[in-house]
């Protein structure tokens, strides 16, 4: 580590950065819910006018990180992505990163500020009353980072970067494999445009040879339970994935091959929780309606869920779809006095459209490689995600020495080669 020294974070960056924005005008906006802890860049969804200096403001590859609680312990950091030099503002509750020309690389300033060096620092700062508490800007500044010449940072965020674009990359194909999939179901099931519709009569609005079923009379469904969290025994060393919605709502996609907490089979068997194959439809049915996870593996939930269980006339793509699309009705049909609630009793009278099952056929075997290639997408970024993070802290902290490496530059990193111009006076 000869060429790695010691600096205070404060003299490698400007924090905040200098930039001048005109009262009135329309600027990208971003907002705190706009930035995914899974991904490294964040683009405006909308512009707004800029009124209050107080505001954060931004330019492309700045790097921005929540300095709140729970935005900060969630790892809300980002980089700001956009049309070369473009400005911006944002939530005052942003910290806003740049690197200075010559003492340290943007794209290396992302990680380091991902890592414990700089991002365990801010949640360590926090201050203030419990619930709203901030990191101390003071305090970052002072914090001590030792780190290599630019060259050598060039190098790592190549390195880390190079496993951003390959997960980018495939999110993008992941959301194109969903999109696909969910129009082929509309355009069948919904729209009625199933191979044959010119020929079939329809009779109130069903084809001839299909029927409604109630759900009890369609396909098995089951509800969860929670083993209690007294008893250790129910617990420790677990192995049985027990999902909760917050399981669903923060998962990376539609499949999901572990749960939060995992319980023991003594707790599986003294418990109203109930264990179901792989690739059910877990649909949350509590508070949050509609939430929906599918399995990879015997799993069961805790009592916030409706899991549906897929046979040979409801494979998992059009249960997965007639539950997706029906979230705004189930929502209708809620009650519940502390919060809503889709209970299992509603839920059986419920009726589902049933195709003939020649089309079915069909649609599933058009549907089922979509719905692979979505979890094999999953599972490429999930195993790219854990080594990025594995790499992360021994690239950052020089433990993984990349001196001697003949590193290609990504395209992605292409253009951070030009001298940025300041966005304005």
């Amino acid at each position: 580590m000869k060429s790695w020294n010691e600096h205070r974070f404060g003299d490698l960056i400007e924090f905040p950065p200098k930039l001048s924005l005109r009262k009135g005008e329309v600027y990208p906006f971003i907002e705190m819910e706009n930035i995914d802890s899974t991904c490294r860049f964040v683009a405006s969804n909308l512009n707004r006018p800029y009124e209050s200096s107080g505001a954060s403001k931004f330019q492309t590859g700045d790097v921005l990180m929540a300095r709140i609680t729970p935005c900060l312990e969630n790892g809300k950091i980002a980089q700001v992505q956009g049309r070369k030099k473009e400005a911006g503002f944002g939530s005052t509750e942003f910290f806003v990163f740049r690197a200075i020309i010559g003492k340290m690389d943007q794209g290396f300033l992302y990680y380091l500020v991902k890592s414990n060096f700089i991002w365990k620092s801010a949640v360590n700062s926090m201050v203030g009353a419990s619930g709203r508490q901030r990191a101390d800007a003071k305090f970052l500044k002072r914090v001590v980072v030792t780190v290599p010449e630019v060259p050598i940072q060039r190098k790592i965020a190549a390195i880390l970067t190079a496993y951003d674009d390959l997960i980018e990359t495939n999110k993008r194909r992941i959301a194109l494999f969903e999109k696909m999939a969910e129009e082929l179901y509309r355009d069948w099931f919904v729209r009625m445009r199933f191979p044959g519709h010119q020929n079939t009569r329809f009779v109130k609005g069903v084809p001839d040879g299909w029927e409604v079923r109630k759900t009890e009379n369609a396909f098995e469904f089951t509800g969860g339970g929670t083993p209690s969290k007294d008893v250790s025994n129910y617990w420790s060393d677990g192995t049985v994935n027990w999902f909760t919605p917050s399981d669903i709502t923060g998962a990376a996609g539609l499949f999901l091959s572990k749960s939060e907490d995992q319980c023991t089979d003594e707790g599986l068997a003294r418990s109203s929780a109930r264990l179901f194959p792989p690739y059910s439809v877990m649909m949350t049915s509590r508070a949050t309606i509609g939430a929906i996870g599918i399995n990879t593996t015997p799993a069961c939930t805790n009592q916030g869920f409706i899991t549906c269980i897929p046979n040979e006339r409801y494979p998992l793509p059009y249960l997965y779809y007639w539950l997706k699309l029906a979230k705004p009705y189930f929502e209708s049909l809620c009650g519940g006095a502390t919060f809503p609630e889709l209970t299992k009793g509603t839920f059986k009278k419920l009726e589902i459209m049933t195709p003939s099952e020649e089309v079915i056929k069909k649609f599933a075997k058009l549907s089922t490689p979509i719905f692979k290639s979505i979890q094999s997408g999953l599972e490429q970024n999930e195993t790219l995600t854990k080594t990025r993070d594995l790499l992360l802290p021994r690239l950052i902290s020089g433990k993984l020495s990349v001196e001697e490496l003949d590193i290609q530059f990504p395209p992605s990193m292409w253009e951070e080669t030009l001298e940025p111009e300041p966005a304005y006076g």
